[in-house]
């Protein structure tokens, strides 16, 4: 039988090795936000340090560090301990320095929020996301952004779902993007008004995206940094499902006014929903509301309403987490055949899913 490795000080660093910081890609011993780790015994105390005045984070750090080192063969106690602004807000009951043999120590690092920066030409950003696919995510963007636009907002859309980029397709286009200069700054297509931009518009559409997590991280930090948006009152963001690299990488890079979370009614979708809301609580991302799509569908001969999906799930989770329920969306035959040849439902007067999308515009917008 293999021995296990001595519990040392040295081995407790390696192991924080793996634990990436929350919205970066980098670990955060690579980040330098560990300090003195001590080991004794099987007695392990180990200091955040953290510059970052955001409580939240700075507890999840200390979760993170505190369960990493207690997976360690022979960590019989494991005491964590964060030093730095906001770090009384993120001590548990056990907060005395670290001391014991064998002790390491680093300087402060930066925050990792530090890099964020407002998009030059955008004044608010709204994501739309999902912690699930198949829910219609894309769907409710593009029309988010076109209703958005209908009232009179001048409205941008950025698709960063990488590995499958669907917005080009509804809107009915495969313009390609003047790309200028040395720094090679992307200047966004038109569509429906909008301006827009997506990874769909500059590959094939039947290239599949084999793309490994850094690699997501450089395209969604070029759209955000390179494209050269023109003025725009919202930049609606469709973001991939799930809750990985890619919606990391925008609340780090960028600040975010909220998120708007898309669901379906039935209880497998919103367990993922969930998640999702505390995700982005936990990174300190405004959480605008939610959204049922496919809520209901309402014969167009008999008016009969018929819940296919279940009734009140999206507005249920919603007040579980006390954040705004922002409506629900039909089922709706002209979402399908709009998606299908371009023409997105709000550009259609006789579709019964305008005026929901209509209503969700204007309870993020204020309108």
């Amino acid at each position: 039988m293999t021995k296990p490795p001595a519990l040392t000080s040295e081995a407790v660093l390696a192991a924080l090795r793996g634990v990436a910081c929350p919205g970066i890609t980098k670990d955060i011993v690579t980040i330098r936000l560990i300090g003195d780790i001590a080991v004794e015994n099987g007695r392990v105390s180990v200091a955040v340090v953290h510059t970052s005045e955001k409580p939240q984070l700075i507890a999840e750090v200390r979760a993170l560090v505190e369960q990493q080192v207690r997976s360690l063969p022979g960590a019989r106690e494991v005491i964590v301990t964060v030093t730095g602004p906001g770090a009384e807000a993120a001590r548990g009951p056990d907060h005395g320095h670290a001391h014991g043999h064998g002790a390491r120590s680093a300087a402060a690092g930066p925050d990792p929020w530090a890099e964020r920066a407002a998009l030059p030409g955008v004044r608010h950003i709204c994501m739309v996301a999902s912690a699930k696919g198949g829910v219609g995510k894309s769907t409710v963007a593009v029309n988010l952004a076109l209703a958005l636009q209908e009232l009179g907002h001048r409205t941008g859309l950025l698709d960063a779902d990488i590995y499958g980029p669907s917005i080009p397709a509804m809107l009915g286009t495969r313009e390609v993007p003047v790309v200028e200069g040395e720094e090679e700054t992307i200047i966004p297509i038109r569509a429906h008004g909008l301006q827009v931009m997506s990874i769909g518009l500059l590959v094939p559409p039947e290239k599949a995206m084999i793309w490994r997590g850094p690699m997501v991280f450089s395209a969604v930090r070029k759209f955000l940094k390179d494209v050269r948006w023109d003025n725009l009152d919202w930049l609606v963001v469709d973001m991939p499902p799930g809750t990985g690299d890619a919606q990391l990488t925008m609340v780090q890079q960028v600040p975010v006014d909220g998120v708007v979370i898309v669901t379906t009614p039935q209880e497998i979708a919103l367990a993922d929903v969930r998640r999702g809301i505390q995700m982005f609580r936990e990174v300190d991302v405004p959480v605008f509301g939610v959204v049922e799509n496919m809520s209901h569908f309402a014969c167009p001969h008999c008016g009969e309403r018929s819940d296919i999906f279940g009734q009140g799930g999206g507005e249920r989770t919603a007040a579980e987490f006390g954040v705004p329920f922002l409506g629900g969306i039909p089922i709706d035959p002209t979402i399908r055949v709009g998606g299908d040849e371009g023409r997105p439902a709000m550009t259609d007067p006789a579709s019964p899913s305008r005026a929901a999308f209509l209503a969700v515009a204007r309870r993020i917008s204020g309108d």
